[in-house]
């Protein structure tokens, strides 16, 4: 932390992310670029890519986690970023207690159990006949990350060797995908995707009553104590939604679609939220 000519202190943060991480329709270094161009004006920042966070972050008052790629390219790394972290106690924003894709994808198969509004899914044999009639079904990795390891069959089937390692899923006939993205519990912008085979080609979306519903039902769920959430949602041939996915780890923002005075409330929101964690 330094101080500034006028006596005000200034906390230092880490800010980890991979430049040069290429990911499918999104540009992962662009997003960071800017955010870290718009948060010096609040903070020292230094970039890091996440192989180097464990090492750097007891230099710093705080540690941002954005778009550092998919953890499971670096699984060591990341286990030991979270040990030191909690080690020293260093704020870590997002937080690292939340309940979604930060700690796997279990998470769908409780809330499918609980009875919310998920895509029905299941991670046993013996749970198959539990899904619905579908013409083909999704199977992925509980830890996957990026459509990795995604494959599609005509038949729900699992091994029951993978019993609780892959996921199962009827391939829902939907209109559109729509992300609703939280800063802490607050609403900041929703976003969707009018072509279904275009997931990253987004639009701004008006969030009805309903929608916004939606969504903090799922952000109330988690357990994160601080930090953005995306969620990701299908709207079905009858109009209503089902979650996706819930992104706390690290969510790409898709900052470059909305307009200039949603990122600038945007940013000023995501400032004050890692401020309070470093008071």
């Amino acid at each position: 932390m330094t101080t500034t000519a006028s006596g005000t202190r200034r906390p230092s943060v880490l800010f980890v992310t991979d430049l040069a991480y290429e990911a499918r329709g999104r540009r992962y270094c662009d997003e960071d670029i800017f955010l870290t161009s718009r948060l010096r004006a609040r903070f020292d920042l230094a970039l890091c890519h996440p192989r180097d966070a464990a090492a750097l972050l007891d230099r710093f008052d705080g540690v941002v986690v954005r778009n550092s790629g998919p953890v499971l390219h670096y699984p060591e790394a990341y286990e030991a970023f979270r040990r030191r972290a909690l080690e020293l106690g260093i704020p870590v924003y997002n937080a690292l207690d939340g309940s979604g894709d930060m700690a796997g994808k279990q998470y769908l198969v409780d809330m499918d159990r609980a009875g919310l509004p998920v895509i029905p899914t299941v991670d046993r044999a013996a749970d198959l006949g539990l899904l619905p009639e579908a013409e083909s079904y999704a199977v992925k990795p509980k830890l996957g990350a990026d459509s990795e390891g995604l494959r599609f069959v005509s038949r729900p089937e699992l091994d029951p060797a993978d019993d609780g390692t892959l996921l199962v899923q009827p391939r829902i006939d939907f209109l559109h995908e729509v992300s609703f993205y939280f800063v802490d519990h607050d609403f900041q912008y929703a976003l969707y995707a009018p072509a279904p085979e275009r997931r990253w080609v987004l639009e701004p979306w008006r969030a009805s009553a309903a929608d916004l519903e939606f969504a903090r039902t799922f952000v109330e769920w988690n357990t994160l104590s601080h930090g953005i959430q995306r969620v990701d949602a299908c709207r079905t041939a009858e109009g209503g939604l089902l979650l996706v996915e819930l992104e706390d780890l690290n969510p790409f923002l898709s900052l470059d679609r909305v307009s200039e005075e949603v990122r600038d409330g945007f940013v000023s929101r995501m400032a004050e939220s890692v401020a309070a964690i470093l008071a």
